[in-house]
């Protein structure tokens, strides 16, 4: 059975930072490119965030591009996202994704 389990989620000023990780387990990471983090602001579809594509290539909403940066730890099985400069748009619910499989998600706050 495989689990996504997400952390590092909180409650931040505006131009602070975060780091939210993404703890697979049942299934090697290594293994599979397709993984990375969505988010869903209250009253608004789930959007992308930051992948890696199955080439190995990430990929950034434009909105994040320059202040977030998506990786991979394939010994711990984790993937993270580091978040900088965080703005009050910033605001939602954070998803980590692997293949078809889907965390529970973690709130991210950010205040001005």
């Amino acid at each position: 059975q495989v689990q996504l389990v997400e952390s590092g989620g909180g409650l931040v000023q505006a131009g602070g930072s975060l780091r939210l990780s993404c703890q697979v387990s049942g299934k090697s990471i290594s293994s599979f490119n397709d993984m990375g983090w969505y988010r869903q602001a209250p009253g608004k579809q789930r959007e992308l965030v930051a992948v890696f594509t199955s080439t190995g290539n990430t990929n950034y909403a434009g909105s994040v591009k320059g202040r977030f940066t998506i990786s991979r730890d394939n010994a711990k099985n984790t993937v993270y996202l580091q978040m900088n400069s965080l703005k009050p748009e910033d605001t939602a619910a954070y998803y980590c994704t692997y293949s078809r499989w889907w965390g529970q998600g973690t709130q991210v706050t950010v205040s001005s």
